[in-house]
């Protein structure tokens, strides 16, 4: 079994596999529309898992791994107190109940996908997750101040990411690639004795 560090002893963490396995579950149920809001808050602010720097340390990990990034994070979470076993507890909790619920909601849409009554809510339900989204950034925005990069070399490198790709339209792949290399290296160059 994998142990947190010793300064991480004190702080809570999960009491067990089902702790993991209920908590992650509750999480996802929570996610309609995307979970970084639902996670930042229950991880950080309610259960006290993480501090927020850890919380943006360990999302950003999750972001340039493959899938999806709330399930990389629910490895990496469990994984930390539990080892393997712990990490297969908090992603079956992730994926289990939550895709018995996408099955059902797909034999729904199917059957009520025309009605224009559906299609507008689906569409007024971007709005939402755009706004969850935001508020977690802002919130989250208070962990900067810490970075070694400094506010200002994060919010350069931000509004880069962000004109990359939300005004240019560069692949996110590439844009994670290069500005995490250039973000990588000026925090390397920053840490070096």
């Amino acid at each position: 079994m994998n142990l947190p560090p010793p300064e991480e002893s004190a702080r809570p963490r999960p009491e067990s596999l089902a702790d993991l396995f209920v908590s992650f579950t509750l999480l996802a149920l929570q996610g309609f529309g995307g979970v970084l809001a639902v996670v930042q808050r229950e991880l950080v602010e309610k259960k006290r898992w993480m501090t927020r720097e850890e919380f943006i340390e360990d999302w950003a990990v999750a972001q340039i791994m493959p899938g999806p990034n709330v399930v990389n994070l629910s490895l990496m979470i469990g994984g930390r107190y539990f080892g393997l076993k712990g990490a297969m507890a908090a992603l079956a909790g992730m994926l289990a109940v939550p895709l018995v619920i996408v099955l059902l909601l797909a034999l729904v849409h199917a059957r009520f996908a025309e009605h224009p009554g559906v299609a507008g809510a689906l569409r007024g339900m971007g709005a939402v997750a755009a706004g969850l989204i935001a508020a977690t950034g802002l919130k989250l925005s208070s962990a900067l101040l810490k970075n070694v990069l400094g506010l200002r070399g994060c919010l350069a490198l931000g509004m880069l990411c962000f004109a990359a790709v939300a005004l240019l339209r560069w692949p996110l792949l590439y844009v994670l690639l290069a500005l995490g290399s250039v973000a990588g290296v000026l925090a390397w160059r920053k840490l070096k004795p």
